[in-house]
């Protein structure tokens, strides 16, 4: 079995890579080493994860309509993950237009070309951003009605949406992910947690924006899991919520840091616009239709990352 995975060398995506290439798949990867964060780092990782496995890597701006299609005719993959995306809230607010290019006209780039070299399976990486401002409750993925807050979830419901219409026009099947706040070794470095450990373990004060949030934070390896459980068992044309199902709170966050770093120092802020008070995810249908079960607890996979990111720091 062929698998092409964008967006290879990110955070996700390098470590999705390396469990395809445990389980035999050929793995070809596309990824264009975006600037959001070091092109280095992302090499980086990917060495580590898949250390000496082969696979064949394109250093591809995915807009480039011709070489994608060359790449994607050359191989022809029996299942396609599209991951690569460009992140982050708070970025997409001063750069919206590079989100249109790089979240909705890169994405229907691989969706044509994937539905012309005869893929049989499509899987998305989207994001809980979709679901908006909708307080603190269990969200389900019919919960998302494109009233978001951001143009980076704007990007991805709409991503979403051309999903939808290539699916139906090239009759291949369509897995759409919905993650929750993802954490873990080689974590993308603005992400709260991994931005956080970074500034703890230089002695640097860390920024809280706004009171009262929660996130979902959902370990890596129980992200991978999911998604390869849909490879192997997701039918027809279907979104999955992938997280926990229990969202921490910022104060219970800082809680579990300070058991590590007791001379934290922490300065509040106000809140940013574009961010979601809360994320909590109902992965009712994930573990139903998939077996999905996440098996890491946050504290757990806090200490791992915290592990991690002392060795990587040094």
């Amino acid at each position: 079995m062929k698998a092409l995975v964008t967006g290879g060398a990110g955070f996700i995506g390098s470590h999705l890579t390396a469990k395809l290439l445990s389980l035999n798949y050929e793995t070809i990867i596309i990824d264009n080493l975006h600037p959001y964060y070091p092109a280095e780092r992302k090499m980086k990782q990917l060495k580590a994860l898949v250390g000496n496995s082969d696979f064949s890597f394109y250093r591809i701006n995915l807009l480039d309509w011709e070489k994608i299609a060359e790449v994607f005719k050359k191989h022809q993959p029996d299942c396609v993950f599209h991951l690569a995306a460009l992140p982050g809230v708070p970025n997409s607010l001063l750069q919206p237009l590079e989100y249109v290019d790089y979240d909705i006209k890169a994405t229907v780039n691989v969706l044509k070309a994937a539905g012309e070299c005869g893929a049989q399976h499509v899987l998305f990486a989207s994001s809980s951003s979709v679901y908006g401002n909708q307080g603190n409750v269990p969200l389900k993925e019919e919960m998302a009605t494109g009233n978001v807050i951001s143009p980076y979830a704007a990007a991805k419901y709409g991503a979403e949406s051309f999903c939808h219409a290539y699916a139906n026009l090239f009759g291949y099947k369509l897995t759409i992910f919905r993650y929750f706040t993802v954490y873990g070794p080689w974590g993308r470095p603005d992400m709260a947690i991994s931005k956080f450990i970074r500034k703890l373990l230089n002695n640097e004060e860390i920024v809280v924006y706004g009171k009262g949030t929660a996130r979902d934070y959902t370990f890596i390896d129980d992200i991978v899991s999911g998604m390869i459980a849909a490879l192997h068992r997701a039918e027809g044309n279907e979104i999955f919520n992938l997280g926990t199902g229990h969202p921490v709170t910022m104060e219970e966050l800082l809680r579990y840091l300070r058991e590590y770093f007791p001379q934290m120092k922490i300065r509040y802020a106000p809140e940013r616009a574009g961010d979601v008070k809360a994320t909590w995810a109902d992965i009712t249908k994930a573990k139903e239709m998939l077996g999905y079960e996440p098996k890491i607890p946050f504290k757990e996979g806090l200490a791992r990352t915290i592990e991690w990111a002392k060795a990587y720091e040094k």
